[in-house]
């Protein structure tokens, strides 16, 4: 029950702070399955997997977060596993031993058990070297006679830290984890090797992936001016797209593709000059046939819509601003995670005192 209650209310909260797409060709896969992510967005990126799948899933997280007062109160009430880090206290890692024998143990019963194995949240514009734990957890349970599927799930955010941009969620194709195990012994790290960098093939198939930073401004700037031409909305899953473009481009012909990276980048520094956000904003064309329909549905909006305005305005005013306030020090991976937990907060404690205050002068 808590958690079939966590998964509703963090799906409804999610799909209202972004605009959300799932691409799963098939259902994911039952009995025993290991849901792997790349790791761009905090504590956003495993709360995507409620909306993905209905699955009750175990969740692997860092073990300070467990000592968190909110956090860490829903991590125990989820039955999250602890994972021990060495940048976060060396001293504890022996304690990951007992953390995947029970992650083995869940997926000998069949269950579902989501882990990021870049180990880390951060903003590279690729993945980053992937842990072992992932591979290991699921040979172990394997070689107990468990089914293990391992599942790659790629998460594209168009602008990660902005409300209602969109998220991508795609689920790549199932891994047979039994096409691994190690013949004797003497193999097993081959193994873990080999299963490693299966899963990482499997993730760059399903995220960005870009080679460098200075890649980045142009998969953006190539779909900015594609979604204005099309007359739509950044789309993620588009970003993907032109991230491969660019790699076989770079590729192909390393010189053209660096003439283009300038081009596009000098056009991105102009709109900057100018603060255009986007290629639109370049755009704006003052004639009578666009003024005046304007004018009109504007003053029709302020007529009929400035009752309702002033009535949000007076009672959001205060807490909308609260979420921007306080991610604005945060750094770009955790951004969106401070401003969606003080969003969900704020909105909590806002309802209640507001019913309250509507109580007391009923």
């Amino acid at each position: 029950m808590f958690y079939a209650c966590v998964r509703a209310v963090v799906a409804l909260a999610l799909r209202l702070f972004y605009r959300v797409k799932v691409n799963a060709p098939g259902e994911a896969p039952s009995g025993p399955v290991l849901f792997v992510g790349n790791h761009p967005n905090g504590l956003i990126d495993p709360a995507l997997v409620f909306i993905l799948t209905r699955r009750q899933v175990t969740f692997m997280a860092k073990a300070p977060l467990f000592k968190l007062p909110v956090i860490g109160w829903l991590l125990k009430g989820l039955n999250a596993l602890p994972v021990y880090r060495k940048q976060d206290d060396p001293t504890q890692m022996g304690r990951n031993e007992g953390t995947l024998d029970a992650a083995k143990g869940a997926l000998v019963q069949g269950r579902a058990i989501t882990i990021f194995p870049e180990g880390k949240s951060h903003s590279e514009p690729e993945l980053a070297e992937l842990k072992t734990g992932a591979a290991r957890i699921a040979l172990n349970a394997a070689r107990e006679g468990a089914p293990v599927r391992i599942v790659p799930v790629g998460l594209t955010y168009a602008e990660k830290n902005v409300f209602r941009s969109e998220v991508l969620i795609d689920q790549g194709a199932p891994i047979d984890v039994q096409a691994f195990l190690p013949k004797d012994a003497a193999s097993e790290q081959d193994a873990v090797r080999a299963l490693t960098e299966r899963v990482a093939e499997g993730l760059r198939s399903v995220t960005l992936n870009l080679e460098q930073w200075a890649d980045l401004p142009v998969v953006q700037v190539a779909e900015q001016l594609y979604a204005f031409r099309q007359g739509g909305a950044l789309d993620a899953e588009r970003l993907r797209l032109w991230a491969r473009g660019v790699r076989l481009f770079r590729t192909q012909e390393p010189e053209r593709y660096e003439r283009l990276r300038q081009h596009l980048s000098s056009f991105g520094s102009r709109m900057a000059l100018v603060q255009a956000a986007r290629p639109e904003d370049l755009s704006v064309e003052y004639r009578p046939g666009n003024v005046v329909p304007f004018a009109v549905k504007t003053l029709a909006r302020l007529v009929f819509g400035l009752p309702l305005f002033a009535l949000g305005l007076a009672v959001f005013a205060l807490p909308y601003p609260l979420p921007r306030m306080a991610a604005r020090r945060a750094e770009l991976d955790i951004q969106a995670t401070v401003k969606f937990l003080t969003a969900v907060v704020v909105s909590v404690v806002w309802w209640w005192g507001l019913t309250a205050v509507a109580a007391v002068w009923g």
